[in-house]
């Protein structure tokens, strides 16, 4: 019983473990684009789950004891919200973490290989356009990948309307 209670590696080894996954794994994520964390496919969510899989072990280190389970918990939630903190204070390292949003068509005009870069296609915008009520392309006025990985799209006002 008093097994689960007892840690087989130092509790700093766990937080350091913990630490070094989580800055690598963000970064991976960072790398890999918005896409990723915006508009989730089942595919998107399936590398998510076997990614924390394959990350676990790495982590704890065969160490399955409830306090290095907590140990491990609270690193992870205290590094997220140390780095949700200071790019909430500091643009610098705001661009480095969440990056800046790319403008993916302008006055009705895509932009090609800004759909390219960010691993879209025209119906990932068209899709988008239906959700802002944009009837076409050439109703654009601007349509943006934001940081979080969604797509705005605003349409262009109507004479009519005005």
């Amino acid at each position: 019983m008093s097994e689960w209670l007892e840690l087989k590696i130092p509790w700093w080894e766990i937080v350091l473990r913990a630490s070094i996954v989580y800055f690598v794994l963000l970064a991976l994520l960072r790398v890999s684009g918005k896409r990723t964390v915006g508009q989730f496919t089942p595919f998107d969510l399936l590398v998510l789950v076997l990614l924390g899989d394959a990350v676990q072990g790495s982590m704890i280190a065969g160490d399955e004891s409830l306090q290095g389970g907590l140990i491990l918990a609270f690193t992870l939630l205290a590094w997220n919200r140390l780095v949700g903190f200071v790019t909430a204070r500091s643009e610098s390292v705001a661009l480095v973490v969440e990056g800046k949003e790319d403008i993916l068509a302008r006055n009705g005009t895509v932009f090609e290989e800004a759909l390219k870069k960010a691993d879209l296609t025209r119906d990932d915008l068209q899709e988008a356009m239906r959700d802002h009520s944009v009837p076409s392309i050439n109703k654009i006025r601007l349509a943006v990948l934001e940081k979080d990985g969604t797509i705005t799209v605003l349409g262009m006002k109507d004479a009519k309307s005005s």
